[in-house]
């Protein structure tokens, strides 16, 4: 009993804080978040959507939660002789009671920022809506729903694999829950639409671009809730990175009641600023407001680029007319090792901080939507993102199918259509079936992006069909996972294979969605003797390093490929995989899960970077097994300088942003260091510790 009162007088001070939480003037478009005094359960218990129903027992959480962080470090299916990893993939409940003051005249809206892979809402027992999709944010309308004073919001999240619902398949773990923010927006019965598939009610974009002028288009969702005609008006700004309005238009407008109006208009800013990608990415914002009397009633805010994309068919992609170089890294969704997809703000902004110091002008968002923060960072650092529907491997024949991933494409496009970092749709990737049924989905997904967004040009990720199948025909660049060196042949086929393709279908844009090998830092072997094995345990850096040397150095040759993306920037869990140091986990990223970059990482830095680096390669590997060694740098600078226990310096020419030479070690412990100046005078320094004991 005294449980029971200590745990219902918590909850009770908990609704308390979220009660005065809600009396906070806050941004509409931020809302109030929900984040302490849930209660959870994993499985499926009966009544538990009831207004009365008892979950004292149930476990307290934050939201954002998975049920499935644990499994973010187990798996290996085969370590356990399973034919698949075991985690838990069901359904699991959360319940939440807070505090709600009455409000007149204003609409209450639930925000959710994600939940894996179905979610049904009920507020004080009453059904709210069923959102199927797990990557996107989604909302409800609860103002006839919600009461003042207490109310209890109940949602049912099942992660199962369900054949209605993209992905089916997939090289990596589906973290059930209710793994993003929920938020509670009120906005007033008079206002922007957020309820456009949860996008923002400003949509903006770069008509043309001039000579000392650029032509922005922009619509402004509204609605009028009210049960009379309403007269209004409605500014339009948009304004520079200092806050300064540089174009404003400001009109009259009349909505009916319960009338929804989308408002187009057209702005011309003198003398932009252009959104350049790495080399300047220049943000203005557009901002709207809902003046009624002299009172600004609603607001809203979204960034603006002025910049144009366009790939053109012998494979050149342009940024603002121009060309250029688009390469960079895949970037599964972001994890921490025991927490899964529960991660800050803080940490995925370190992730795109390593990604941006590697020199990656663009990034493959794979194999779902991203988190706001990721497409967020990308547009202050300037990198472009390719970003794409779940559609992964599998498919089903089913309308409803279908349906659903055509509704995650509007999600999708919606939500991050003012981004300007984003650069083209992914309609999918792999499909391993080219029938009817996968034809009219990749038509269908192609058709909604362009119908949605004519100002973006859409891609396909191809894999294991003919490479000119009709299933990578449908997008207007197509781009192909291939594995030369890992899966089969060698390294250096990657060339020949693209210059065979490029001859057959020379007015097609093809690039390289995926490339990589496996590599632990755990495992050195210097010089390698053979391929790993892809699927075994040993998993050597200096492999890793020389299947990304080979395959750039053939790539960049080829300036027919409108991208190339390594698989993968970052090691993340995946519930197939046993192999590598360890298990359930996909080592082929440049980076280690615990955000230590291995050595090929630098070998790209020394080719993307425009700041000068210098690091000396196989520094981990510190008992060598002969003498000499054929020591290696990476550099961006044209010499480096080098020396072996203190002796006289040698200076040693950087070919291929690589520098070789020999080091005669001497027995015990030895000290190899590197130095090089920058043009501005800096030092540069490197150094590693080798080893070498004579043997018997």
């Amino acid at each position: 009993m005294t449980h029971l009162i200590t745990n219902l007088v918590g909850r009770i001070a908990l609704a308390i804080l979220a009660t005065i939480a809600l009396a906070q003037p806050v941004s509409a478009a931020e809302g109030v978040p929900l984040h302490d005094g849930w209660q959870f359960i994993k499985g499926d218990p009966a009544g538990a959507s009831a207004q009365t129903y008892d979950d004292d027992g149930w476990a307290s959480v934050t939201v954002p939660h998975t049920y499935n962080a644990v499994d973010s470090g187990i798996g290996g299916a085969k370590a356990r002789g399973e034919p698949e990893g075991k985690y838990y993939r069901g359904p699991a409940w959360y319940r939440l009671m807070f505090d709600h003051a009455s409000t007149v005249g204003k609409r209450q809206i639930l925000h959710f920022g994600g939940a894996t892979l179905k979610a049904d809402v009920w507020l004080n027992g009453r059904k709210v809506g069923m959102h199927r999709g797990g990557y996107a944010a989604f909302r409800f309308d609860v103002t006839e729903y919600l009461k003042a004073g207490r109310n209890i919001l109940a949602v049912r999240v099942d992660n199962s694999k369900n054949p209605e619902i993209s992905p089916l398949n997939g090289d990596f773990n589906v973290f059930g829950g209710l793994y993003r923010e929920v938020r509670l927006i009120e906005v007033p019965d008079l206002h922007f639409d957020r309820m456009n598939h949860a996008g923002p009610a400003i949509r903006g974009w770069t008509e043309s671009i001039g000579k000392g002028s650029a032509r922005i288009g922009t619509t402004v969702e509204l609605v009028n809730s009210r049960s009379q005609p309403t007269r209004f008006e409605l500014e339009t700004q948009i304004v520079d990175a200092a806050g300064v309005a540089v174009a404003t238009q400001r009109d009259g407008v009349q909505l009916a009641a319960g009338e929804k109006r989308a408002m187009p208009a057209s702005f011309t800013v003198a003398n932009p600023k252009l959104w350049r990608g790495r080399a300047d990415p220049y943000l203005y914002r557009i901002r709207s407001r809902i003046i009624e009397g002299d009172a600004a009633i609603d607001s809203q805010s979204v960034p603006l680029g002025i910049r144009t994309v366009a790939v053109k068919t012998d494979g050149t992609f342009l940024l603002n007319g121009e060309r250029y170089p688009l390469y960079g890294v895949n970037m599964q969704m972001p994890t921490r090792f025991g927490r899964g997809p529960i991660v800050t703000d803080g940490e995925i902004d370190e992730d795109m901080r390593l990604i941006d110091e590697m020199g990656a002008t663009g990034i493959r968002l794979a194999h779902m939507q991203h988190p706001p923060r990721v497409y967020d960072r990308a547009d202050e650092l300037g990198m472009l993102i390719l970003t794409e529907v779940p559609l992964i491997d599998d498919h089903d024949q089913s309308d409803a199918f279908r349906e659903n991933l055509v509704q995650q494409m509007k999600e999708l496009i919606a939500q991050h259509t003012n981004n300007p970092s984003v650069a083209l749709w992914g309609i999918g990737n792999e499909i391993r079936v080219s029938d009817a049924a996968s034809n009219r989905l990749l038509a269908d997904l192609n058709k909604t992006a362009h119908t949605l967004d004519p100002y973006r040009p859409t891609t396909y990720a191809h894999c294991c069909l003919d490479d000119d199948d009709p299933i990578a025909q449908h997008s207007d660049t197509v781009s192909y996972n291939r594995y030369f060196g890992w899966y089969w042949t060698k390294s250096e086929d990657i060339g020949p294979w693209a210059d065979e393709l490029h001859t057959k279908m020379p007015n097609r844009p093809i690039g390289v969605s995926e490339y990589g090998a496996g590599g632990s830092i755990r495992h050195q072997e210097d010089p390698v003797v053979k391929r790993p094995e892809s699927n075994g345990y040993w998993h050597p850096e200096q492999y890793q390093t020389d299947f990304h040397i080979k395959h750039w150095l053939e790539m960049k040759k080829r300036p027919f490929l409108w991208s190339t993306f390594v698989w993968v920037a970052i090691d993340f869990p995946s519930f197939k995989r046993n192999e590598g140091d360890r298990p359930a986990i996909n080592d082929k990223g440049l980076i280690t899960e615990d955000r230590t970059p291995k050595d090929a990482y630098y070998w790209y830095q020394a080719n993307w970077a425009e700041k000068p680096m210098l690091h000396i390669a196989s520094s981990r590997d510190t008992q060598k097994r002969t003498r000499q060694v054929k020591a290696m740098a990476f550099s961006n600078l044209p010499a480096i300088e080098v020396r072996l226990n203190g002796g006289e310096w040698t200076s040693v020419n950087v070919e291929d942003r690589m520098a070789k030479w020999t080091v005669e070690l001497a027995d015990g412990a030895n000290l190899v260091e590197a130095r090089a100046r920058t043009p501005d005078g800096r030092l540069l320094t490197d150094k590693v510790g080798w080893r070498y004991d004579l043997r018997p």
